[in-house]
């Protein structure tokens, strides 16, 4: 633990890493409640499919407009932004029903609009962090990131799922709301100005353009193959992700607390994987163990098999999360010490971008298998999609020179 309090020392990350925290937590409960809105309808699977879409692919879009701004402004002003930003989308759903009927239609526009900002968060905080620890310290901050996902989405979906009982799905987004404004007070009360590397003049180190930053960073091979063996693997969870809501509707007892109990379980896997790579270097080629978690975290998907039955099924939740964890934070430390500083804010947004721009296709692939209720075939789908790749990486990448930025 010594590790973790050392890097929570410094006010600044501390700072930053609550605001994530806070923020996240509204996110996970975010989630369960549009699900169960978008439920309610009489074609509901039909309608989870699409929301799962709306939720993830304007990853896509924002993402290349994300990287440029980070590297271009103070990423406390970003990260504020786009907190009220994403305020005041969440509030229009509990507005709406407040003055009489919610619009169909709202959910999937609030879905869309966190999508595209989502990088914002997703690529800013990595980027700020080697501005904030110290370089031996990378792999414990990266680990305290992913714990900010991990233990607000414990929380998260659990309290959602006993709150939309309570209170209905649309209030529980007033809760969102609310941790929004709290991160962006959190961003704002960072003291150390988070810009990028500036010049004896007072500019901008000299980088290249958007286009230019992101094929020198495709230049790496290392980066190359866990990218896209991520965006694999992210195909797959977004499967998962739609299939929980359903697994919970009609299969598992308890409906929107089996859902969040699911989601929790997830959580809690991630909390255990993270802290012990945050702790524990891997021994060896970092890429090959990387590889061999993705690979055991595929082979978790096949609890799905076991539904109804609850337990195992909670279970197989827990493994992809404890099992995928570990590879998150490697795989980030890595890239965090193979690309240039002046370019970590287009480095990360595209790399992020294109890894949260795959599970929109896992949405799409597993609505025709679960509307028709072939769950085995989508149990087996998630497993090969995710596993295969990391076969790659566990027989060996070639291990090429980090990124220069310099025209090759």
């Amino acid at each position: 633990m010594r590790q973790y309090l050392r890097v929570l020392g410094h006010g600044d990350f501390r700072r930053l890493w609550t605001g994530s925290i806070v923020s996240t937590l509204g996110d996970g409960m975010t989630f369960v409640a549009l699900s169960w809105l978008v439920l309610s309808a009489p074609d509901g699977a039909a309608r989870l499919g699409l929301l799962g879409v709306c939720y993830t692919a304007p990853v896509l879009l924002g993402g290349v407009a994300v990287g440029p701004l980070l590297d271009r402004f103070d990423k406390r002003a970003m990260l504020a932004t786009d907190s009220l930003l994403r305020a005041a989308a969440v509030a229009s759903i509990p507005l709406t029903a407040a003055l009489g009927t919610t619009p169909g239609w709202l959910p999937f526009l609030v879905a869309a609009a966190y999508g595209l900002l989502k990088m914002v968060p997703l690529a800013g905080f990595p980027a700020a962090i080697p501005q904030l620890v110290d370089e031996s310290e990378l792999d414990t901050a990266n680990a305290l990131e992913s714990l900010s996902f991990s233990v607000a989405g414990v929380v998260g979906p659990a309290a959602a799922g006993l709150l939309v009982g309570w209170v209905g799905a649309a209030n529980v987004l007033l809760v969102d709301c609310a941790s929004f404004l709290v991160f962006a007070v959190a961003a704002a009360r960072v003291r150390r100005p988070l810009r990028p590397p500036a010049t004896h003049g007072g500019t901008r180190t000299g980088a290249p353009s958007g286009t230019s930053a992101l094929r020198a960073v495709l230049r790496d091979p290392v980066i190359v193959a866990t990218t896209l063996a991520f965006m694999a693997f992210n195909v797959a969870e977004g499967m998962l992700m739609v299939t929980a809501p359903w697994l919970a509707r009609n299969h598992l007892s308890g409906g929107a607390t089996a859902l969040g109990v699911l989601l929790s379980a997830l959580a809690a896997g991630e909390i255990v994987g993270a802290t012990f790579a945050g702790q524990r270097q891997p021994r060896g080629s970092r890429v090959v163990a990387i590889g061999l978690m993705q690979a055991a975290a595929a082979a978790a998907f096949l609890s799905l098999l076991a539904a109804p039955h609850q337990l195992p099924v909670i279970a197989g939740f827990f493994a992809v999360g404890a099992l995928s964890a570990p590879m998150t934070v490697w795989a980030q430390s890595l890239r965090m010490r193979r690309i240039p500083p002046e370019l970590h804010g287009r480095g990360f947004a595209a790399l992020r971008t294109l890894m949260q721009a795959t599970p929109p296709v896992g949405s799409a692939l597993v609505t025709p298998l679960l509307v028709g209720g072939h769950l085995a075939a989508a149990a087996i789908t998630m497993t090969a999609i995710a596993g295969l790749p990391a076969l790659y990486l566990v027989m060996g990448v070639p291990d090429g020179d980090p990124v220069t930025g310099a025209r090759g």
